[in-house]
């Protein structure tokens, strides 16, 4: 079975790294030839994580070799695509799929459909505000991070949705959190995602004066929480597990919006498969990967998170307990050997929807 993977980044970006990539040496095992054809390539990854946006020639030339790409999508069983074939266009490449009677996949681990049903131009709005549920649709299967993403998949009228998290591959996730003094309170994401760490700056300090602790990031560009003391780490996929393996506590703050309501919380998983505790908002995917008590705590409040973080701190046969649990979890739900032979399953069902 050969599958044209149109993943919207390579494996430099997380969305697609952990969505796509890190299944395909599996997915060969099973048979399944995936050839993957990125819309933007590994310079301009590096651009997103360092705060760049890149507009220019390099993108109209990325979006011409998706247009090849879906071309010679015939030659293949499937198409795999990452949200969107084109970004910010008509869903042109996924209708002349469709008329050329190529099943494709869809995956969605954000809600980029209200990048356009919500944006504040009204021509966007009318131009492009269902065009996510366009492609859902037409596809013969959409798989979805969660369930408000599954949810607007099915309004939209697609003929199958599943709910497939966001998973870790637990072979890389060999070492336990180091005893660091003072402790180290963190969190690790995107530039793009940093400017939620600001929902909680002010527990952050309280809790950090209180005990003497840090807060560290990584992944967040430096200056993205003013007014926080606060320690920025690079990230490389190489070093992100041995630096959470420094945290005493892992963080996901998040405001109650429709966008961070398609959040798949990738972090809290990551922070669970290192046998850390966790703090998060009770927003999005959160509640359902966090067991409040057991596993972490769930936070409405900036009082919440104070308490949450204070008791952690403060009580290390509870933060082991936590931790060991979130493994157990991980290993039980969201761990690449549970999720991988479903996603090979739902690829070779839609491949079976043959022109």
């Amino acid at each position: 079975m050969k599958v044209l993977l149109l993943s919207r980044y390579t494996r430099q970006a997380a969305s697609s790294r952990y969505r796509s990539y890190q299944y395909l040496p599996f997915l060969e095992e099973e048979g399944i030839a995936v050839t993957p054809a990125p819309l933007m390539g590994d310079s301009y990854v590096r651009g997103l994580q360092e705060g760049r946006r890149q507009i220019g020639a390099g993108t109209a030339a990325a979006y011409l070799r998706r247009i090849l790409d879906t071309f010679r999508a015939r030659r293949f069983d499937l198409v795999w695509i990452e949200r969107e074939a084109l970004p910010w266009l008509p869903p042109f490449c996924e209708r002349w799929l469709r008329l050329q009677r190529v099943p494709y996949v869809v995956d969605y681990d954000d809600a980029v459909f209200h990048r356009y049903d919500l944006h504040r131009s009204g021509t966007v709005r009318a131009l492009l505000g269902c065009k996510i549920d366009t492609v859902m649709r037409n596809a013969a299967v959409v798989i979805a991070g969660n369930s408000y993403l599954a949810d607007r998949a099915r309004k939209a009228g697609a003929p199958r949705v599943e709910i497939l998290p966001t998973v870790i591959d637990l072979r890389r996730y060999t070492g336990r959190p180091a005893t660091e003094r003072p402790h180290v309170i963190g969190w690790i994401g995107s530039p793009t995602t940093a400017e939620y760490v600001n929902e909680v700056a002010g527990p952050l300090a309280r809790v950090c004066r209180r005990h003497g602790a840090r807060v560290r990031l990584i992944g967040a560009p430096a200056g993205s929480v003013p007014g926080l003391d606060v320690e920025y780490l690079p990230w490389s996929e190489e070093e992100e597990v041995p630096r959470m393996l420094h945290f005493t506590v892992g963080t996901m703050p998040l405001p109650d919006t429709p966008w961070t309501r398609g959040k798949c919380a990738l972090k809290l998983i990551q922070y669970m498969g290192c046998r850390l505790p966790c703090v998060a908002s009770l927003v999005g995917a959160n509640p359902t990967v966090v067991e409040h008590g057991e596993t972490g705590f769930l936070a409405r409040t900036e009082q919440d998170w104070e308490d949450s973080l204070d008791l952690l701190l403060e009580d290390e046969s509870l933060r082991i307990r936590m931790g060991e649990a979130g493994r157990a979890r991980v290993e039980e739900c969201f761990s690449l050997e549970k999720t991988a032979p479903r996603l090979a399953a739902l690829l070779r069902e839609a491949a079976s929807c043959k022109r």
